[in-house]
């Protein structure tokens, strides 16, 4: 019984709290403002289209109405030292103190920083004054980096990095495994565990497309074996994504500190899912 409760108050807790990750189109500032709370911390990606500056100027408008945000600095978005200089600057100057490291989906880098761990280390050398730096985690493998690397590398960021999120995963063994093989390999950050929300796949290829054609390609190359698990009827609930972590994930030792989802815009069925958890778990 104890595991039991334990599960179903770390189930209402997810819930109440959640990451939302969005994308930087010109909509999204109004659907956020519609639709969600301010208790649901707002994240917004880096495009390799827009740069770096619509993550910023979104994170500005957001945080002015009262929202939480965490910018995405993308390693391969950003020049040099100045300009992380200018960034760090700006992110400090809105009051914001949790940014997300990644490496980007740049094709090229545009100067200094080919991946997440260069960023970083930059980040120190500069100063900064946020309290809290995100990085990724990858419960599936990733396309070209080993898996033993990939939590190698999250080793490697513990004197940097405050928290991780893992990348997206439709099965919650799969995430579960990979948990404790973070943890057997003593990298102790808290993790947010990254699931997609209620996205239409049909939509999901056009916000996509609306980030760029060259972007929208290398996102559903990359990630074509869950695009075709969302087209499956009956291939993806978040509920059951959800319920399927627990309670495993929910005892201390995991170190589960949140839900990141993946709206892909898609933030009023997102936010109304959601909801309904909420109330039905009440």
């Amino acid at each position: 019984m104890r595991r039991e409760s334990l599960g179903r108050a770390a189930f209402i807790g997810y819930l109440r709290a959640p990451r939302y990750e969005v994308l930087p189109t010109e909509d999204v500032e109004g659907l956020v403002a519609t639709h969600v709370p301010p208790e649901v911390t707002i994240t917004i990606t880096a495009s390799p289209r827009r740069g770096m500056e619509a993550t910023i100027d979104l994170a500005e408008r957001l945080s002015r109405q009262g929202y939480t945000v965490v910018p995405h600095l993308s390693a391969r978005l950003i020049r040099d030292a100045s300009h992380l200089n200018e960034i760090l600057a700006a992110v400090k100057a809105m009051g914001v103190r949790d940014a997300f490291v990644i490496a980007g989906d740049a094709r090229e880098p545009a100067g200094a920083f080919p991946d997440s761990v260069s960023l970083l280390e930059a980040m120190m050398q500069v100063g900064h004054d946020l309290a809290d730096v995100g990085v990724s985690g990858y419960p599936e493998s990733h396309s070209f980096i080993d898996d033993d690397m990939t939590i190698q590398a999250m080793w490697d960021k513990r004197r940097i990095a405050t928290y991780i999120v893992s990348n997206l995963c439709f099965d919650p063994r799969v995430v579960k495994k990979w948990v404790g093989r973070v943890r057997r390999r003593k990298v102790e950050l808290p993790i947010h565990i990254g699931m997609a929300g209620v996205a239409d796949p049909a939509k999901l290829l056009r916000i996509s497309t609306r980030i760029g054609v060259v972007d929208s390609a290398r996102f559903l190359r990359g990630h074509s074996n869950w695009f075709l698990r969302m087209m499956q009827p009956g291939g993806y609930s978040p509920e059951r994504f959800v319920r399927g972590l627990l309670p495993d994930l929910a005892a201390p030792e995991s170190k589960v500190a949140g839900l990141h989802v993946f709206t892909f815009n898609e933030i009023e069925p997102t936010e109304r899912w959601r909801l309904e958890m909420l109330a039905r778990a009440a």
